[in-house]
């Protein structure tokens, strides 16, 4: 198995975790599965994900958001 296949199942075995325990998680501000996610990941080209964590009062974790953060710098970009 390459490399890159067991980083991906485990990101999708930590996500699924999430999902379970009911915690929100978005990719480019719309709901997203682990699934859903982890294949954006796989099929990204110029992509890099930002992950987001929002934290409850208690300090637990509330929702995990995915942001592609090469999209927001090529639309900050002016020449």
């Amino acid at each position: 198995m390459k490399m890159d296949e067991t980083a991906y199942m485990d990101l999708f075995a930590e996500l699924e975790g999430y999902e379970r325990k009911g915690i929100d998680m978005s990719l480019d501000g719309y709901h997203a599965s682990a699934l859903q996610i982890v294949t954006a990941y796989m099929t990204r080209e110029e992509g890099t994900y930002m992950r987001d964590y929002v934290m409850g009062c208690e300090g637990n974790i509330e929702a995990l958001r995915f942001t592609d953060i090469n999209n927001c710098d090529r639309a900050e970009i002016t020449p």
